[in-house]
């Protein structure tokens, strides 16, 4: 757990020197999350850190207000359209301080709740470090800066792959049993690899660009990963790593 929080704190560490000195009429500028300002993006990882840090410290969600957002923008980031980039960035900095505090005392095996189901706080914590690279690339691109990927991506890369049946059953579809095998290429070099080396059904290509589907970033057409028809394609169009609702995902740029 030490390993993975501190990978946690060093994603959103860069993020944060990427988008902090971005001229304030980009952090207004609308981000590709569609809606969403660049500013959006950092308040609703500030929030959610947040709302993660009270329940890695209680074990329970944090008591609503029963206030709601206006079905594009929760109620927090409504709120956080007020505050000043300073203002935000002091709010987000703090959120994910109080995080990585109240995630140190617990074992990787404790459960804690998230979007109606429980997980692991390893996947708790994995899951807070997909949203901080996913949600930032939506920001840094807004800000004009070109991301930089790391070996952090492993964790991103094994979520994308843990969930295939999930992405499946969050569409009301049952899972395809066919074995997957997926090759990946991490940013230092190195070869990672998930399912059995024999299956028909294969993925391979950059870590970075598997990466980016598995969390919707990028259409699965618009990269230069290599896959089988069937199976492999099939998950391809459904992958979805985070909880919740189906997401929309990116159109392809040529449609």
């Amino acid at each position: 757990m030490d390993e993975l929080i501190a990978e946690l704190v060093a994603e959103q560490d860069y993020l944060d020197e990427a988008v902090r000195d971005a001229p304030e009429d980009r952090w207004n500028a609308p981000s590709p999350a569609e809606g969403w300002l660049m500013r959006d993006c950092i308040s609703h990882l500030a929030e959610l850190d947040r709302t993660a840090a009270i329940i890695a410290e209680t074990g329970a969600y944090p008591s609503s207000d029963g206030r709601k957002g206006d079905g594009v923008l929760s109620a927090g980031q409504l709120d956080a359209r007020s505050l000043s980039i300073e203002e935000l960035l002091t709010f987000w900095r703090e959120s994910r301080a109080r995080l990585a505090a109240a995630l140190r005392p617990l074992d990787a095996r404790d459960r804690l709740p998230w979007a109606g189901n429980t997980m692991s706080v390893r996947s708790f914590t994995t899951a807070r470090l997909m949203e901080a690279w996913s949600h930032g690339l939506d920001a840094i691109e807004t800000a004009g800066v070109t991301p930089v990927d790391s070996d952090r991506l492993r964790n991103i890369a094994h979520i994308g792959y843990a969930t295939r049946d999930f992405a499946y059953r969050n569409r009301g579809l049952d899972p395809n049993p066919e074995p997957l095998y997926v090759e990946l290429t991490a940013p230092s070099g190195a070869t990672w690899t998930w399912g059995p080396e024999d299956a028909a059904n294969r993925i391979t290509g950059a870590a970075g660009d598997f990466c980016r589907v598995v969390t919707q970033r990028i259409h699965y057409t618009d990269t230069a990963l290599e896959y089988t028809e069937g199976a492999a394609e099939e998950f391809l169009q459904i992958a979805q790593a985070f909880a919740g609702p189906t997401g929309a995902g990116r159109p392809p740029k040529s449609g």
